[in-house]
């Protein structure tokens, strides 16, 4: 079985045919970058990265953009509340949302283009429009006119352009020639920063940045377009409207992630009920973090709990037990080892995690009976088995990633530890068991968990 996704603008699950033999484009809507990232953002990051590392597993070569967009509506809102200037509300949520993509363990894209850094590539996109008859300049602004487009419009997100409602993006409705058509441009407005064009001075709209990066570094027809589900309209179904009329093929899978909620509402910053990166890694390891994100489908969406959150921890925890019991028996792990079939199958079904987990949790149950044998060759293959598979999925706990993640304090601690240990060992060799007992129990209350193995006590962090 080849990959298959599920294709929104199709409504159905298709095989991946890339433009190009060999290689596999992606462009993924960043981060719009007026606060820090949540949860509900990165998740997307997490998934997308997963679809990136499975395209390489499977031997493609990958150019994987994903835009910044550092000039809107809400970041000089933002700008202004603080009393400064536009792009340092931008340049401080990127570096934000930077480390939150890299410490959840996600690959750094290809390319990361602002959309400031483009004017040029989108004045040429809305002359093409202009020039095509599917866009028109208007008191300063610069309007893409639907009804030209009337025939495909709304084929993305499955509507009439009868039932939409205005696009609601301008102060002055009497500039646009239908109140359903969205802007390009924004002319230039007091106190907001400002960029030259033919049709006068302004800032790009959102939807325009993305059709202008997307195009430049990834051709004109490119393989998948990614993004939450609450992009497919507008932002999505305007970036394939513009892009088409212009002439350009443009993505050939669109694929969308479910949202992060908390009871019935989408997390967002602007209802209150964010859980920023920064707190999240305090409830659980970062590692533990994107195992709770990866780990639902990614069309599905999460309602957000502790308690799920503490069950995803623990069941990535079951799994590390095991490579780290299994590492200390078998040192040499063999890469190139085969991936179950079933794991294969389920990434390819649309990207199956939950069903790739399973697998996973199936070798590692198969693992544990095996170092319970003391069976070493079948330990060797199941750990490789399980590795291999966990790399896939961005949760190898022995890779440099994760191991360096642990904390600047680790020798500190494994001294500490060792010393406790020693001191637990000599009780336990004048059976003074009580005295044994009680320092294993003030390791776990401190979060140290140990196992008495055949080679000796081990012990690892509970957190």
């Amino acid at each position: 079985m080849s990959l298959h996704i599920y294709d929104t603008s199709a409504r159905a699950t298709r095989e991946f045919v890339p433009v190009e033999a060999g290689r596999a484009s992606i462009y993924l809507c960043g981060a719009t970058v007026q606060a820090p990232p949540h949860v509900g953002h990165i998740r997307s990051g997490v998934n997308f990265d997963v679809l990136r590392r499975w395209l390489l597993r499977s031997g493609y070569e990958v150019t994987f953009c994903r835009n910044v967009t550092d000039i809107d509506d809400k970041i000089i809102r933002v700008a202004a509340e603080d009393g400064v200037p536009w792009f340092t509300v931008a340049e401080r949520n990127q570096r934000a949302f930077t480390w939150a993509y890299d410490t959840l363990g996600c690959l750094p894209p290809t390319v990361e283009p602002r959309a400031t850094g483009h004017v040029p590539e989108m004045i040429v996109l809305m002359q093409r429009l202009i020039d095509r008859g599917h866009a028109y300049a208007s008191g300063g602004d610069v309007y893409f006119d639907v009804v030209s487009y009337e025939d495909r419009y709304g084929t993305l997100s499955n509507q009439k352009l009868a039932n939409m409602r205005p696009a609601a993006d301008t102060d002055d409705e009497s500039c646009k020639r239908d109140p359903r058509d969205f802007a390009l441009w924004k002319g230039a407005k007091p106190g907001e920063p400002t960029w030259p064009t033919p049709w006068g001075p302004g800032r790009p709209g959102w939807h325009l940045e993305c059709s202008a990066m997307a195009t430049k570094y990834l051709e004109a027809t490119f393989d998948i377009h990614g993004g939450g589900l609450d992009l497919i309209f507008p932002h999505h179904e305007n970036e394939l409207a513009q892009s088409q009329a212009a002439g350009d093929g443009f993505a050939r899978y669109w694929m969308h992630n479910g949202l992060v909620k908390i009871g019935a509402e989408k997390m967002s910053k602007s209802l209150g009920n964010s859980l920023l990166i920064p707190e999240m890694v305090q409830k659980v390891r970062p590692v533990e973090l994107r195992y709770y994100l990866a780990a639902p489908h990614y069309r599905s969406s999460i309602d957000y709990s502790e308690e799920a959150l503490r069950e995803a921890a623990a069941a990535y925890q079951r799994i590390e037990g095991f490579v780290t019991r299994a590492a200390e028996v078998i040192h040499d792990v063999d890469a190139d080892a085969p991936l179950p079939q079933a794991f294969t199958d389920a990434l390819d079904d649309d990207l199956g995690t939950p069903q790739a987990l399973a697998v996973v949790h199936e070798v590692v149950r198969e693992g544990n009976v095996a170092l319970s044998r003391g069976d070493k060759e079948a330990v060797a293959r199941l750990l490789a088995e399980t590795q291999n598979m966990l790399d896939v999925l961005g949760l190898d706990p022995r890779s440099p990633q994760w191991r360096s993640a642990k904390s600047d304090l680790k020798p500190v601690v494994d001294a500490l530890v060792a010393v406790a240990l020693e001191q637990r060992k000599a009780a336990r060799a004048r059976k003074d068991y009580a005295a044994a007992d009680a320092i294993r129990d003030q390791l776990a209350a401190a979060g140290v968990t140990v196992e008495d193995t055949p080679h000796g006590a081990r012990w690892e962090l509970s957190r």
